[in-house]
């Protein structure tokens, strides 16, 4: 991690309602750049509705987000994305008849710039901008060891290959908060084996902050260098993994009286 901490993600009071029920209240969080952090919690906790605010897919009741300084309260979900926020989903949401470099390229619309004039009639710049994500995608691919896949379709992938496959078309984004909504669910040992170190070559190789939700706390501790933990919505605990790990709260939470 960088010796100078810069501010990647700033989220102050940040609650939302739904109807009379609070979902999230009074969440502060700080991330700095290129860290790795935890934000785990009980069943119901409220994390993955941090992550729909974070991507302003809801909008918050109250509070403040700065992403690297920028307000992103009158953002809505695309704009958040140029902004520079990305996720991956805890249920693998990719397009499944498509290749898998199609899948990327998809991912690549924030720096394809053409009109629908030029797609239509296939002018210069339109083949330009096409190799050009070609490209692109193939220097991503090879990233995440999807490169020899790049014709295969996204649906016959292996499913830890379809993990690493979301990432990439999220990196395709150039984001500098990427946000990994349960990115070992469902994979054997081996395969969370190998996304810690996935996680880790994505934000060495890219030098971006990551936000992760992961149930999984071998992985949970063994990556993020912090963690948050949520419980009914509110923060109950923020600190190291020995820390978290440690904390008398926390594992009452977890494991009841």
């Amino acid at each position: 991690m960088a010796e100078e901490k810069t501010p990647v993600l700033e989220v102050r009071g940040l609650g939302i309602d739904f109807g009379g029920l609070t979902a999230v209240n009074e969440l502060d969080l700080t991330i700095y750049n290129e860290e790795i952090y935890g934000l785990i919690g009980p069943n119901g906790a409220g994390k993955t509705t941090v992550f729909n605010m974070l991507t302003k897919v809801y909008q918050p009741s109250r509070g403040t987000i700065k992403l690297c300084g920028q307000d992103m309260a009158k953002l809505n979900p695309v704009q958040a994305n140029k902004a520079g926020v990305a996720r991956t989903f805890q249920n693998i949401r990719l397009f499944s008849n498509l290749s898998v470099l199609d899948n990327v390229k998809i991912g690549l619309g924030n720096s394809i710039h053409y009109g629908i004039l030029t797609s239509l009639i296939h002018t210069p710049r339109y083949f330009k901008a096409e190799k050009d994500a070609d490209k692109e995608a193939l220097e991503l691919l090879k990233i995440f060891e999807l490169d020899d896949q790049a014709d295969t379709l996204a649906g016959n992938l292996p499913y830890g290959a379809q993990r690493r496959l979301e990432i990439a078309r999220a990196m395709a984004t150039h984001p500098k908060l990427l946000l990994l909504d349960e990115p070992a669910a469902g994979m054997n040992p081996q395969e969370t084996e190998d996304l810690m170190r996935m996680i880790r070559t994505v934000r060495d190789h890219f030098h971006i902050s990551i936000l992760l939700i992961e149930h999984d706390m071998q992985l949970v501790m063994g990556i993020c260098e912090r963690i948050t933990v949520l419980n009914y919505g509110m923060l109950l605990a923020e600190g190291t993994p020995k820390e978290i790990q440690n904390n008398p709260e926390v594992i009452k939470a977890y494991i009841g009286e």
